[in-house]
């Protein structure tokens, strides 16, 4: 038998006052076993750090952040390195540069400059272009191409077009374009 919306509301509403119930005779027994060893080991508020002028003990900042992996380095750029694993490309060469990693720590009193490599050109490049000239393509010397249109720079397997030409007899230097 299909239930209608106000009886299912109406069963929400037990269970909600069955459940606070249930959690104020727990928070009761909760409470009850607190005074127990507060009698027992004849403690004080203050030692609870609810004495008078002092607010409820509260973990440090320093252990919560320490457990979590946030930015502990950061360059100005946007740049930043939790501290864990291998140190980033901007971070080792701002280092090989002669910089001082403490320069980069997050909440340091000395301010990090932004990372900027100085080439022997005078140039100064970001470190993704950095990356990126590191990175240039090899360019092939001699390219083979057939009189199909297929080509093939030298570079890598042999492609299967010229696996068979060169099965059926013919050499490389006859592709050599």
């Amino acid at each position: 038998m299909a239930q209608t919306y106000s009886q299912i509301q109406k069963q929400i509403e037990k269970l909600q006052r069955q459940a606070d119930a249930l959690r104020n005779s727990e928070v009761n027994g909760v409470v009850d076993r607190i005074k127990v060893a507060i009698a027992h080991y004849g403690l004080t508020a203050a030692q609870l750090g609810l004495g008078p002028g002092k607010a409820v003990a509260r973990p440090k900042k320093g252990l919560i952040s320490s457990s979590k992996s946030g930015a502990k380095f950061s360059d100005g750029n946007g740049n930043v390195w939790s501290g864990r694993g291998p140190r980033p490309l901007w971070l080792r060469d701002a280092l090989a540069a002669g910089r001082s990693i403490d320069e980069f720590r997050v909440g340091s009193p000395r301010k990090a400059k932004p990372v900027s490599v100085d080439r022997a050109s005078g140039e100064t490049a970001a470190p993704t272009a950095l990356r990126a000239r590191k990175k240039a393509k090899r360019t092939a010397k001699t390219s083979y191409k057939d009189d199909a249109g297929n080509s093939w720079s030298g570079f890598g397997p042999k492609p299967r077009w010229l696996k068979a030409a060169l099965d059926a007899g013919k050499s490389l230097e006859d592709f050599a374009k």
